[in-house]
């Protein structure tokens, strides 16, 4: 593909396509079916959402925080209780805006990518949901199929989401500016190094920084609520 015709769309996800963030809610569903202890989990989850949202999350501290419980079930059970979690709470995350945005790229012919910072075991079933070929997200480690409760490859997440996108791109022998344009959608303040890579960024639903940000630069805000 030489990329003069085509076009790039970038869709974060939590609070973005989401009314919601996927990987706070996977641990509070993990909390209210008993398989995270309320007491010792919950506290954390809520901090660790709340340093997010301020811009200082620690990413290591988090994913071990994150994908430990990973470590602890089969995968075959972890896979019953993804199921039942996008049943019971991602399905109803997702709007009816962010749906038709997605499917007006998608009929555009534009390479759609869903990237967030939020671990692909949890993110793939939610990509399927809407018709995203492409998911870039923090890769849980794996061995013999089974979950190690480490993080492999770098972390999707603030500058991470660059070096991820870049080594994403090469596999498939383009370059950002291969595309004719590049469009990122986006809630977050920790999107502010890939919103500024891409030609047309967007702010969807945004924190304060971003929205303060956007309204500096002239980029677009928009709502998918």
């Amino acid at each position: 593909m030489n990329g003069v015709d085509v076009n790039l769309a970038l869709f974060d996800l939590d609070n973005t396509l989401l009314n919601g963030d996927s990987d706070f809610e996977w641990s509070q569903f993990l909390i209210r079916i008993g398989v995270l202890d309320r007491e010792l989990f919950e506290a954390r989850n809520i901090a660790f959402y709340e340093h997010y949202k301020a811009g200082t999350l620690d990413i290591q501290e988090f994913l071990d925080f994150q994908l430990k419980p990973l470590s602890h079930h089969a995968r075959k059970t972890l896979d019953e209780w993804l199921h039942r979690f996008m049943r019971e709470q991602a399905l109803g995350m997702i709007t009816q805006p962010a749906r038709e945005l997605v499917n007006r790229h998608r009929a555009a012919g534009d390479v759609c990518v869903i990237i967030t910072a939020t671990n692909s075991f949890v993110t793939a079933p939610i990509a399927r949901e809407f018709g995203v070929e492409h998911l870039i997200a923090t890769e849980p480690e794996h061995k013999d199929g089974e979950f190690t409760g480490r993080v492999a490859d770098v972390p999707c997440f603030r500058e991470g989401k660059i070096i991820r996108l870049e080594n994403w791109l090469a596999q498939h022998d383009w370059r950002l500016d291969s595309f004719a344009a590049s469009t990122f959608y986006s809630d977050s303040l920790n999107d502010l190094p890939l919103l500024s890579k891409v030609k047309n960024p967007v702010a969807v639903n945004p924190d304060e920084t971003l929205r303060a940000h956007a309204e500096q630069h002239n980029w677009p805000v928009m709502s998918l609520r």
